[in-house]
């Protein structure tokens, strides 16, 4: 009779911790989004680009790797960092470096963008780290440093291609990605966005314009 009522209990406990273990996998939410891009070739050199249409705007889910004459470097001059991250430009190089038919983003259009994410427009207006989370879905699935990702919840498919200073020195491959906006805010600056690691909002500020930051191209 013992060993009867020992399996019984042995049978619900196994069954009870069966229950769990299935309500506790259902709980995790492990969907990786998947966006329905279009493509576009540049024909200038014949790479083809992933794009995708958040609100009413259409913008790449790359960053640029035309290679300009002059103005434009792979993260340490790899070729294979080019490839993931693509290129980094000065701002008048930037503005060069755009293939027909797509231009560098304004400020307002970022702002635009930033607001379908949720962001106020007094967040989007001001300076340094504003909104709440709109970088997180910006940021890529991977590739940030210290499983710093982002859910990508738009497509967008932020990288972190890191920057590199007007004095020549590269930093922050894996932790930063900066982008600039074709804005002036004066004849030493234009206006730019970076996205951390560490930080789920995005850092709007005016830049030097020969630092070398990463490019996302917007349609026309």
């Amino acid at each position: 009779m013992k060993t009867l009522q020992s399996s019984i209990r042995t049978g619900l406990l196994c069954a009870l911790a069966i229950v769990l273990f299935n309500c506790k996998k259902d709980s995790v939410d492990t969907t990786i989004p998947t966006w329905n891009y279009s493509t576009f070739t540049d024909v200038r050199d014949g790479k083809t680009y992933k794009y995708i249409k958040i609100g009413n705007q259409n913008w790449m889910a790359e960053n640029l790797a035309y290679k300009t004459t002059t103005g434009s470097w792979t993260f340490y001059g790899s070729e294979e960092n080019g490839t993931k991250y693509g290129r980094l430009y000065t701002w008048s190089a930037a503005k060069e470096a755009i293939p027909a038919g797509w231009h560098l983003p304004t400020d307002s259009e970022w702002k635009q963008l930033e607001m379908s994410l949720g962001m106020s427009q007094t967040d989007a207006d001001s300076n340094g780290l504003r909104g709440t989370n709109e970088g997180e879905k910006l940021k890529s699935l991977n590739d940030w440093a210290e499983n710093g990702n982002g859910t990508d919840a738009v497509g967008f498919n932020a990288l972190p291609g890191g920057f590199l200073t007007n004095s020549g020195s590269f930093f922050a491959l894996t932790w930063y990605g900066y982008w600039w906006t074709s804005t002036e805010n004066n004849d030493l600056n234009a206006w730019f966005r970076y996205i951390s690691n560490i930080d789920p909002k995005i850092y709007r500020k005016a830049g030097f314009k020969d630092d070398g930051y990463s490019i996302r191209c917007i349609k026309d």
